[in-house]
């Protein structure tokens, strides 16, 4: 068992909250099955002008993490506060590119998923055949695959690429999501890869149907009803009512 010191002393109350929430994020996308090992990973925005944002140690399965745990880098990927765990290169290349480009967005989160890494190696990519690939298709981009994402020249092309989406398929990679908040971000992938697990039970079947475009034109409104407009924040308590009976220790 790691022992990490606590920060709760040393950051301030608004970030330790977000630390607690992104661990319990880190301990349900372990939960969910979504992890790869040690290697994909979430990271949050922290507040003010500078880019500071905090992400996994290196090295670490998610249902390890803590909110102590978690390294705060700059933009540079320089750590701010001393870990002795290392910053995954590419996890640094692909988050930070997003936090710079996209100030509307606090929390991007990445998997590699046999489900999305199926579907993003499919040329037709994700399929309007199911209630929750609507809620995707609203708000879906693709980023061609260019190798392990660990060189700075490729964030313009991942940014340009993403745009205003909050979905993003990383085609032969993986998926990737964006939100306004820690539960934005996790509800967006549960259902990006609810999306590709239906898609791929689909097809193993018969003739695929595809749902009427106009009613993926208004899905956004529909999402806003189905979560009473709160978005992401209508099922967090739930969710971390989840993590707590898993291990509460996510908050040490």
């Amino acid at each position: 068992m790691l022992l990490i010191p606590s920060l709760q002393n040393q950051v301030s109350a608004e970030e330790w909250q977000l630390r607690c929430d992104l661990a319990a994020c880190y301990r349900l996308v372990a939960a969910y099955g979504w992890s790869d090992l040690v290697f994909t990973h979430i990271s949050v925005r922290l507040p003010g002008p500078d880019h500071h944002f905090l992400i996994n140690p290196y090295g670490l399965m998610f249902d390890e993490i803590t909110a102590s745990s978690l390294i705060k880098v700059d933009q540079h990927c320089n750590k701010l506060i001393e870990s002795p765990f290392p910053v995954n290169p590419a996890g640094f290349v692909i988050h930070s590119a997003v936090h710079e480009a996209r100030e509307d967005v606090q929390c991007v989160l990445h998997t590699h998923t046999r489900a999305g890494v199926a579907v993003s190696a499919q040329k037709a990519g994700v399929l309007p055949i199911s209630q929750q690939s609507t809620f995707v298709l609203a708000s879906l981009a693709y980023h061609d695959y260019e190798g392990v994402a660990f060189r700075a020249d490729e964030k313009p092309r991942l940014q340009a690429d993403l745009g205003a989406a909050n979905f993003l398929m990383l085609r032969n990679h993986g998926l990737l999501t964006c939100g306004a908040s820690i539960a934005d971000a996790f509800l967006n992938m549960y259902v990006f890869e609810s999306t590709c697990q239906i898609q791929l039970a689909a097809q193993a079947g018969g003739e695929l149907i595809a749902v009427d475009p106009r009613i993926v034109a208004g899905v956004a409104e529909a999402m806003r009803v189905q979560t009473g407009g709160m978005g992401g924040a209508f099922a967090w308590p739930a969710l971390l009512r989840k993590a707590e009976k898993l291990d509460p220790g996510y908050r040490s």
